[in-house]
């Protein structure tokens, strides 16, 4: 069953020595994401599911303690899915590298790790179905779940401007600050592609493991900075 879940952007300029001299820019989101994970801890889950948006070669299962790194970005900053010694063969995908990264900021320590690297193409009855069998049973199950809003919110954002980005990111939002899966279950795939919307599937996953679980959520941050839409949120 879902005991608890956080919600997170998955930039990699989210990892300071990534942003480098812009870093301070992103200080509110930081201690968001880091707030929305001692949530999960206080859960006191008996594990950590983390999954986020993968191209091909990174989707599927990742052991705890699966390696990744920035060094795509320039920088020697090399990171672990939660704590222990490394394991697996594959390196983690930029989400997922990105949690690892969060996980280690908060010295998690609460409950066991795995890593889901989900398609971000999967169509939202599969996503729905990815998320019951995640929960499935007694075990007490945590999300952290990344993921980006729409990269189309300004002229000079990845997707340049697009006028319906606003309304999905609303509306997304709402969503996710309000444990509504039925509004995150509807969210439309293609218009989320469209606007480049990382965090669709992840979310939608969200939503089948929410569904009848009784949790309340928060909306701790939204924002868009770079005219990326980046929201943070629990639920509890």
């Amino acid at each position: 069953m879902l005991v608890a879940a956080a919600v997170c952007p998955c930039p990699p300029l989210l990892v300071p020595e990534v942003a480098s001299g812009a870093a301070p820019e992103l200080d509110g989101l930081r201690a968001a994401c880091l707030d929305a994970v001692a949530v999960l801890a206080a859960a006191r889950p008996d594990r950590l599911v983390v999954l986020g948006p993968a191209g091909s070669a990174g989707q599927g299962a990742y052991p705890q303690g699966a390696a990744g790194s920035f060094r795509a970005f320039g920088v020697e900053a090399d990171v672990r899915l939660g704590p222990g010694g490394l394991t697996g063969d594959r390196e983690l995908p930029q989400s997922l590298a990105v949690a690892g990264w969060l996980l280690g900021r908060t010295g998690w320590a609460a409950a066991p790790v795995e890593g889901l690297g989900v398609d971000g193409t999967l169509e939202a009855a599969r996503c729905l179905e990815t998320g019951r069998e995640l929960v499935a049973g007694d075990e007490r199950v945590a999300l952290l779940v990344m993921g980006d809003g729409s990269a189309c919110r300004t002229l000079k954002a990845p997707g340049y401007l697009d006028d319906r980005a606003e309304g999905f990111d609303a509306g997304a939002a709402r969503a996710l600050g309000a444990a509504d899966t039925a509004a995150l279950a509807a969210l439309d795939a293609e218009l989320a592609h469209g606007l480049k919307a990382a965090g669709r599937a992840p979310w939608q996953v969200l939503a089948g493991a929410g569904e009848g679980a009784g949790l309340k959520g928060e909306l701790l941050h939204d924002d868009a900075p770079y005219g990326v839409g980046y929201f943070v949120a629990t639920w509890s």
